[in-house]
């Protein structure tokens, strides 16, 4: 099993991408760590314990440092481990130093767990291959590895969403202090109404929105939307 320790300082999303890694076949989850700090001490206590962690689903914005710092430091103190982020940051210069200290995948949120799932299942057989107990892999043998790797965000969005048009329509919601309902956002980003409702039903099953409906109006109740805000 490929034990996985979750760190991630909102504990309702370390407790929904926990739950994730239980469904995953061939993952285990070793643990749930909300700050850098607990991240070390958990990998600490696992290692004098014999019980590795292979993998760290590492949220980048945690509070007492940044996810990149972190990483430095765990391979200064020789804590050697993989690192998927699982995070909203998606600054170039943050995904180009990531690639540099050797993160193996990035997952932006939101997503589904589809690609979840797919992102470990790539994972598992980059750490099965590298994993082999042979002392040296063939030039084929160590392409292989790497190119399970590589997977796209894109695959994980339902048919018909595309990666642009949902960046804008989560980007649009995380700068309005209020909510929003689909006419607003397809009128914000000249949208047809019923595509505007596609991508922000997509936000709020992911948990990056809530919805709630909006009285006040007459007739039927429409349902606004609203950025999930951390605490």
């Amino acid at each position: 099993m490929i034990r996985v320790l979750v760190v991630e300082d909102d504990h309702g999303t370390a407790a929904a991408h926990g739950e994730y890694v239980r469904r995953v076949e061939g993952f285990e989850l070793a643990g749930v760590a909300h700050t850098a700090s607990e991240t070390v001490r958990a990998l600490r206590d696992a290692q004098a314990a014999g019980q590795e962690v292979h993998l760290l689903l590492l949220d980048m914005n945690l509070p007492d440092r940044h996810g990149l710092v972190l990483c430095r430091q765990l391979r200064a103190a020789g804590l050697v481990v993989d690192v998927i982020a699982v995070t909203a940051a998606r600054e170039l210069e943050t995904v180009r130093e990531a690639v540099a200290i050797g993160v193996v995948q990035y997952l932006i949120k939101p997503f589904v767990f589809g690609l979840f799932a797919e992102k470990l299942g790539a994972y598992r057989k980059y750490f099965e291959q590298m994993r082999s107990p042979v002392s040296t892999l063939s030039q084929r043998e160590v392409d292989t590895a790497f190119a399970a790797l590589r997977t796209s965000n894109a695959a994980g969005l339902p048919k018909g969403l595309s990666q642009d048009t949902l960046d804008a329509v989560s980007d649009l919601l995380a700068r309005r202090p209020g909510a929003l309902s689909a006419s607003e956002v397809a009128d914000e980003l000249h949208l047809a109404r019923i595509t505007a409702r596609r991508y922000l039903e997509f936000l709020a099953d992911a948990g990056v929105a809530t919805r709630a409906p909006r009285y006040g109006t007459r007739g039927r109740p429409e349902l606004e939307y609203a950025r999930q805000r951390t605490a």
